[in-house]
């Protein structure tokens, strides 16, 4: 052996026209390098294989084959050994054999061993469940490539030396090489799945899993879905399931427990000065110690101690995914540099003529291996880093979601539902885009320091010079992102603004409707986004200096480096090899050095939205233990014992001094005024309010109804169900009793019927019937009932009250706690509780509150005239009601199957909204053309000219390099160099301009187009009619806001930049490679056909899932604006983990559309880049064919062109496809059908119009849908000026579409409405709404001052406004605000109680003063003093107004002049109050229903 040399010839190998390597290297090395492999790999891959169990897999023909092979292999092997022996034995006394022996025993002998354990590890893989195995297949790939050389060389052997072979070494050589082959082939074959493999119980499981290695480093496994596109557009079914470990089921509970984690470590210090000062002062209370002095304490000492950090968390969660990208990376910069050092040694070639020519073939080869090799790492990285990207943001949403589940109502107060949208959808966005560069932090250095070590050993120290201007480059850069950071916190406050509000204007659309104030809310809408562009526009300008520093970078690198090298020494020469392989160099330094501003910018985009994450995600949490829940001691089954209640720790108490025992199974009645703390109560009992003080304690799950009903956009019958289990009869005496069968007669399909967002489809009664039956249907033990009948007729209030709250009622035998302002129910209540200022301040029966004679008995003396007159006519009432209840009864079991069974026949016409539909097909030319006349054609056209400027400039500078190195060398030396640097150097500089110029132009173009679609998609949104709000959910809009908007603002321009510039330099790469190598001509035509062949299957799909994935993201988004709105309603119920799954599983369903897109574009990379790679090899080969005829500088220009043809490939194809958001983003302002206009040009009307207020409405009569019935229909009425006219009618009769018709909100389908003579059909929406008031059912606030709800065009003076909330009993309220009329209202107004809100309702209409008031139960949420109050003001106010209210208190309406009574959308009663009542009709049986009679 040791007289075996292995280098010894190599001028054998090399200097030769036909090369070959040694006898001796050929036995040890090319045998010895598999065996070394796959020693080195088996212990990591057992271990692995250890922990990654999939199950195994039964033995199939294919584990048959591959074991029979490798025991095959190993007797081959085995045979040679002892073929040794035998010779040796043969030959003990040769001298040859000794010296043979050695390498002939040993080699076999290891590649024996080595086949033995390949078998047995492809055993153990069964064994495990993999399916295919990469390592494996290297080793099959390695060993064949090894031996592919002896059997070059052993052929080579025979035909020279025929007497040299030894027949039976030839002959195991050839059977080894053909298994080697045949294992190589199965290798690359998957195998079937394992049993119980989880992958197994999906619908419809993806493909990957079970993909063979091969098929997975090439994305193959993704074809059959893009030929699908291909031939039809995909559609959801088409998807596959996601794989596990991409499920939020698997992210979310990871990263969640990290952050939880995180804060325990945080939380663990603070302890001890968190308690310690708590404990005194509530021993020392009675002496006098101030409470307060605790909470100073505690809120001071947190501030010492550390915040959590979300960025651990993070790394902890996905990090050890993410570092297998970090190898790959390395890898894939490393192969970075092969290109330039082949181009050297090609140069090389082709400047020495002696070299033989297969080397040339030999580095073209090389190269494109090299080149394919590196393709498929880099792909490989990106999928790696997409994934981890994918699994990041689930793992965001899920954490937001969960945390604004259990918020503290103060911390919800400090975030919007913009924001936490934005959270979601914004934020987490930030965190995929980052996760794609943050490997580019180290990456980049890496990269340059390599680049550098390369040009040195080129050019020498003046290297320096170029290090130089790059040193420079990074403070410059460095302030510019500083600045951006400080813009895109700026850009994200206005961003949250803006959704916020947006969000407002989407919830109280139909208000800015019915008011006219829709321009008002455009124009604030129109300031934020104006603020917002501000920003955008400074942030594009800082873009653009960047930009511009870093296109130039290479090139200044470049042109100082030359520039010293030439000038230093009159004897360095600028060749080809020095000038090109240095220009690969500085290509190569141009990508690190662009993307770092990327990545610092990604950085402090993500530093901020990882600020935000973890300032919302440590927002304090409701307190768990505010509540006790466990048995209570004794009959009680609510008790609060001196209880201190706020809002938020830092508030004055809401509640004061509260002490309250509940028997088991009472009903308790709560009464007082406006604003008195009977919501609270209820929230403190739910555990919604912080307790400062006492205890409460909950006996038995909670049931609640809040004030304002929270439907979710289900059918009818989930929003009953709740998640419950279904028990029919049940359900049917739980609809009876909740009076909602009369209502499943009207809807189109019965109980499954969907009911919009919000229940914008139902009546408001209905919407708290169904809020009702939902509590009822859930059978708890305590129910708290927020006045739910308050929003009903009197009649179905009493109704409800019997069937339902009352002693003979569904629920007598649980807790009822029920806030009322109806004062019939209180004598039937076992207790009640009077309070006032947040203080109980009376309690006992009916009758002991009655004795004791004080405030409360008062008070019913004032209110209670008629409702308590005539006990008699009560008792009679009472009984009729019975009888007729009975008679309803019996009938209700006959129609309930019909009612229900509606549901079957008509589950189609029950739908309402429809989801965010997916476009098909391709992205029309219009699509851009629409863009570009956004920016502005003039610009657009002036952009592509610099575009094509800066390229130009590019390119000629090269050529001129080109030209400069085939300079001939005179005396050592190039006479014309300083007039060639000159020109290089002034090519150089046209280039910045122009790269300077295009950046700012783009930047301002595409804020152009963003202020232009974002006005016009506003304006649009706002001119909709009120159905469109109806059938499009929430969330589909605030998408187009939010994401999508953003998409527009900040990707698409960038977008514009990367795809022109990847175009141009596609087309001028080709174009050098032709002039060089005009051969290349013969190979473009068919890359071109195959490239394009890729584009158009890869486009089809792409643009598809692009759109399924944004049409599955809205969603997301709306059920997450709904559990917002219902938190408390979850909570209480205790129904979290079910939403919880309900949004996880939304999430997977909208990432199951995002991984294939990401995994088709790897798809394409990696075919594009092959196509690159093939361009570059031809590119190489006609350049070893043509050496003879070509200038070493052309072959340079050439080849270091085609190298960067492979990159840009992929980004032209990228960009292409990302031409769906342009889609997305143009059709947005075209999406909206829009209604009537606001003002017509001529007005018509005769100033302050209408002046008598006279209405006449003539065979009138509209439906909600073209497909619905009629919802009135021939109302023929005529109303003069100054009547005050009530209408009733049982819910659903057509009360409020009547109003909706003489509004306008729906255009008549018949008859017409005159005003003062003038019909309201002619005139522009805004004129009839300014001139009419209404007051409408749902009291709508916006977030803002309290003045700008009252007036938000500011028409009016202060004093105006003050009179007009002394009318509405509001003054003494307002003007003991801090801030009066300043006062912030939250969003929606939340910080008033629902009766505050409706008496600013009735400020506003004070306010306006018009001839015709509309009241829609605008009363119905107030208490009685304050109603009576309301009606005072009404009545004195609008003495000489028309007046048309809508009652269910109809002792508010028995003094009116006329009633209209609506019975199924017509006409049934229309008269005075007194005939109709003589009549006995519907309106004497409504009153006889209410006591009145």
């Amino acid at each position: 052996m040791a007289s075996c040399s292995l280098y010894s010839d190599w001028n054998r190998t090399w200097h030769v026209g036909n090369p070959d390597l040694t006898q001796c290297f050929q036995n040890t090395v090319l045998v010895w390098v598999p065996c070394l492999y796959l020693w080195v790999c088996a212990p990591i891959y057992f271990l692995y294989l250890k922990s990654h169990d999939r199950g195994y897999i039964c033995m199939t023909h294919l584990n048959r084959a591959k074991t029979v092979i490798g025991f095959l292999l190993w007797i081959v092997c085995w045979a040679d050994v002892f073929y040794s022996f035998w010779e040796r034995s043969q030959h003990d006394s040769g001298a040859s054999s000794s010296t043979q022996a050695p390498v002939n025993l040993v080699s076999p002998t290891m590649l024996g061993i080595t086949m033995l354990l390949a078998t047995l590890l492809t055993q153990y893989e069964r064994l495990k469940g993999v399916q295919s195995s990469g390592v494996m297949l290297n080793f099959w790939l390695v060993a064949v490539l090894c031996a592919t050389v002896t059997f070059r060389s052993k052929i080579i052997q025979a035909i020279n030396e025929p007497l040299t072979v030894c027949v039976f070494r030839y002959t195991t050589f050839y059977i080894y090489y053909t298994l080697l082959l045949i294992s190589l082939l199965l290798s690359a074959l998957s195998d079937q799945p394992p049993l119980f493999s989880e992958a197994s119980k999906d619908a419809n499981p993806c493909p990957e899993i079970g993909a063979s290695f091969l098929s997975r480093i090439s994305f193959w496994w993704i074809t059959g879905l893009i030929v699908t596109g291909y031939k039809r557009p995909l559609e959801q079914k088409d998807l596959w399931c996601l794989n596990s470990e991409d499920r939020s089921q698997r992210v979310v509970p990871q990263l969640v427990r990290r952050w939880n984690n995180e804060c325990l470590k945080v939380k663990r210090p603070e302890e001890k000065t968190l308690y310690s000062p708590k404990k005194a002062p509530r021993g020392e209370r009675k002496e006098g110690v101030p409470v307060e002095e605790s909470e100073i304490l505690i809120m001071k000492t947190p501030q010492k101690t550390r915040e959590p950090s979300l960025f651990w968390a993070l790394c902890l969660t996905f990090g050890p995914y993410f570092l297998i990208s970090s190898l790959y990376k390395i890898i894939q910069d490393i192969l970075m540099f092969v290109g330039p050092n082949i181009l050297r040694l090609l140069i090389q070639f082709v400047n020495d003529s002696s070299a033989p020519s297969w080397q040339g073939y030999f580095y073209t080869a090389l190269l494109f291996v090299c080149t394919c090799f590196q393709t498929l790492i880099l792909q490989k990285y990106f999928h790696v880093c997409f994934v981890t990207g994918m699994r990041l943001r689930t793992a965001i949403v899920g954490a937001v979601y969960r945390k604004a589940l259990v918020i503290s109502n103060a911390a919800r107060r400090t975030s919007t539902v913009g924001e936490i949208v934005n959270l979601m959808s914004v934020d987490a966005q930030r965190f995929m885009d980052l996760i794609t560069y943050i490997n580019m932090i180290w990456s980049a250095p890496l990269q340059v320091i390599l680049a550098l070590y390369f040009l040195w050993q080129n050019l020498g120290p003046s290297v320096l010079a170029g290090v130089a201007v790059m040193v420079l480059m990074v403070p410059i850069n460095g302030v510019i992102a500083m600045k951006t950071k400080t813009y895109q916190v700026a850009q994200m406050k206005s961003k949250d603004n803006r959704i916020k509000l947006m969000n407002e204007v989407l919830n109280g659309i139909k208000v800015l409707k019915l008011y006219a104030w829709e321009l008002a809310f455009k124009d604030k809408v129109s300031a934020i986004r104006e603020s917002e562009l501000r920003v955008l526009k400074k942030a594009a300008y800082l873009g653009a200096i960047s930009t511009f520093t870093w296109v130039c970078a290479p090139f200044l690198v470049a042109l100082s480096t030359f520039t010293v090298y030439v000038m230093i020494d009159e004897r360095n020469v600028l060749d080809a090899q020095k000038a090109f392989v240095s220009l690969a160099l500085f290509n190569i330094l141009r990508f690190p050095l662009n993307m770092l501003p990327m990545v610092i910018s990604s950085m402090v985009q993500a530093s901020v939205s990882m600020k935000r994450l973890c300032v919302f995600l440590s927002h304090e949490e409701l307190q768990e233990d505010s509540v006790e829940r466990m048995a209570v001691a004794g009959s009680d089954s609510i008790s609060i014992e001196d209880g201190v209640f706020s809002w938020c720790r830092n508030d004055a108490p809401t509640l004061k001094r509260l002490s309250v025992r509940i028997p088991d199974g009472s009903l308790v009645a709560v009464v007082g005024h406006v604003g008195s703390g009977k919501s609270s109560l209820l929230s403190a009992l739910l555990g919604e309010m912080e307790k400062l003080e006492g205890s409460v304690s909950v006996k038995g799950s909670v049931a609640y109804v809040p004030q304002q009903a929270w439907i979710q956009n289900a059918t009818l019958k989930d929003n009953i169900v709740f998640g419950q289990e279904r028990k029919e009869s049940w359900y049917h005496r739980v609809v009876e009793a909740c009076a909602l069968l009369p209502d499943l007669e009207i809807l189109p399909a019965g109980d499954g019927t969907e009911i919009g967002e919000k229940g914008v489809n139902l009546s408001g009664g209905q919407k708290q019937r169904v809020s009702l039956a939902r509590a009822v249907y859930c059978d708890c033990a305590v129910y708290l009932l927020d006045d739910p009948l308050s929003a009903v007729d009197a009649h179905v209030g009493k109704h409800i009250f019997e069937k339902v709250v009352g002693p003979q009622g569904v629920l007598k035998d649980r807790t009822r706690v029920l806030v009322t302002h109806g004062l019939s129910f209180l004598p039937q209540a076992d207790l009640i509780l009077v309070m006032v200022e947040g203080e109980i301040t009376e309690r006992g029966s009916y009758l002991e509150l009655m004795a004791r004679d004080g405030a409360f008995a008062e008070f019913l003396r004032t209110y209670a005239n008629k409702e308590q007159e005539d006990d008699e006519s009560g008792d009679i009432c009472y009984l009729h009601h019975h009888h007729h209840q009975n008679h309803t009864s019996t009938s209700a079991v006959r129609t309930e199957g019909e009612v229900l069974g509606k549901k079957a026949k008509n589950a189609e016409v029950g739908r309402i909204t429809e989801a965010d539909k997916a476009n098909t097909g391709r992205v029309k030319l219009s699509v851009f053309w629409e863009y570009m006349k956004a920016i502005g054609v003039v610009l657009s056209c002036v952009s592509i000219f610099l575009f094509f400027s800066h390229h130009f400039a590019s390119l000629f500078s090269n050529y001129w390099l080109s030209l400069w190195t085939d300079d001939p060398v005179v005396n050592g030396t190039q006479p014309s160099r300083e007039m060639r640097l000159g020109v290089y150097g002034a090519l150089g500089a046209s280039q910045g301009i122009a790269v300077f110029c295009y950046s700012i132009s783009v930047s301002i173009g595409g804020i152009l187009a963003s202020r232009y679609l974002h006005q016009s998609m506003l304006y649009n949104v706002l001119r909709s009619p009120m159905s469109f709000f109806e059938r499009t959910p929430s969330g589909n809009l605030v998408n187009r806001f939010s994401k999508e908007t953003d998409t527009i603002d900040s990707i698409i321009p960038s977008i514009i930049k990367m795809f022109m510039g990847s175009m141009f330099n596609v087309v001028g790469s080709c174009v050098v490679i032709l002039i060089a190598t005009p051969l290349v001509a013969i190979i473009i035509p068919p890359l071109g056909i195959l490239y394009f062949f890729v584009q158009r299957f890869y486009v089809a799909s792409s643009r598809q899932l692009k759109r399924l994935e944004s049409v599955s993201r809205s969603p997301v988004y709306t059920h997450f604006n709904e559990t917002l709105l219902g938190a408390s309603v979850i909570r209480a119920f205790g129904e979290q983990e079910r939403f919880i799954r309900e949004s996880d599983g939304r999430v997977d369903h909208n990432q199951k559309a995002y991984y294939p897109s990401i995994v088709a574009n790897r798809w394409l990379a990696v075919r594009l880049e092959f196509v690159g790679n093939c361009i570059v090899m031809f590119a190489a080969l006609f350049a070893v064919m043509a050496r003879e005829s070509l200038s070493p500088g052309i072959m340079g220009l050439s080849i270091s062109y085609a190298l960067q043809v492979s990159n840009l490939f992929y980004l032209f194809s990228c960009v292409h496809g990302n031409s769906v958001c342009m889609t997305v983003c143009v059709y947005i302002p075209l999406f909206v059908p829009s209604q009537a206009d606001w003002r017509h040009d001529q007005s018509s009307l005769p100033p302050g119009w209408p002046t008598a207020g006279n209405i006449d409405i003539r065979g009138f009569g509209l439906r909600y849908r073209e497909d619905q019935e009629l919802a009135v229909r021939n109302i023929t009425v005529a109303i003069h000026g100054g009547e005050k006219v009530g209408i009733v009618g049982r819910t659903g009769a057509g009360k409020s579409s009547l109003t909706l018709g003489l509004f306008r909100i729906i255009e008549a389908c018949e008859g017409e409405i005159h005003i003062d003579g003038v019909n309201i059909a002619t005139l522009g929406l805004h004129e009839l709404r300014s001139r009419i008031t209404i007051i409408p059912q749902d009291p709508v606030l916006f977030s803002g001052s309290l003045r700008m709800n009252l007036d938000p065009f500011d028409g009016y003076s202060d004093e105006e406004v003050w009179r007009a909330l002394e009318l509405s009993h509001l003054k003494s309220f307002v003007s003991g605000l801090p801030d009066k009329l300043n006062h912030e209202c939250s969003e929606g107004g939340e910080n008033l109680s629902l009766g505050q809100r409706q008496l600013v309702c009735l400020a506003r209409a004070l306010l306006r003063k018009t001839k015709i008031l509309v009241l829609d139960e605008a009363t119905a949420a107030v208490d009685l003093e304050t109603d009576n109050l309301i009606q005072s003001t009404i009545r004195t106010q609008f003495d000489d107004c028309t007046v048309l209210t809508i009652a269910h208190r109809l002792n508010t309406i028995m003094d009116y002049t006329r009633v209209l009574v609506l019975d199924k959308g017509e006409m049934a009663e229309f008269d005075s109050p007194s005939t109709l009542i003589t009549k006995r009709g519907i309106f004497y049986k409504m009153a006889k229903d209410s006591g009145l009679v």
